[in-house]
């Protein structure tokens, strides 16, 4: 049985994957795009559309709702700004690019992940 296995094994411990799905996220809503492996960008995107999905409606305790999950008050600003552009989308905020060649130093999947 596959009681609480997650779906994308991306970190060695349960505190790496969390820290490192919010570093992603946050460069994902201040850059707009980023480069990172396909696998990562997998487990981000999700994160980063439930988020935007409870930014769309800006009150006080949406926004502790987004701190508590990305721990940085600029990333929440730029969040509840970017969440405006998609009032009367009812999903599907975020967009992966699989690029075609590998990554030089060990061969994995590259990919962009992108807001729309």
């Amino acid at each position: 049985m596959r009681h609480g296995k997650i779906k994308y094994s991306i970190g060695s411990s349960p505190s790496h994957r969390k820290s490192l799905l919010r570093n992603l996220a946050i460069e994902v809503i201040d850059h707009g795009r980023i480069k990172t492996t396909h696998t990562k960008c997998k487990a981000v995107k999700p994160f980063v559309e439930k988020l935007i999905t409870l930014a769309k409606e800006d009150n006080v305790a949406n926004r502790r709702l987004a701190f508590k999950k990305l721990n940085n008050k600029d990333a929440v600003k730029t969040l509840f700004e970017v969440a405006t552009n998609y009032k009367d989308r009812n999903g599907g905020y975020t967009r992966i690019l699989r690029l075609a060649e590998p990554r030089v130093g060990d061969g994995s999947d590259m990919s962009f992940i992108g807001l729309v």
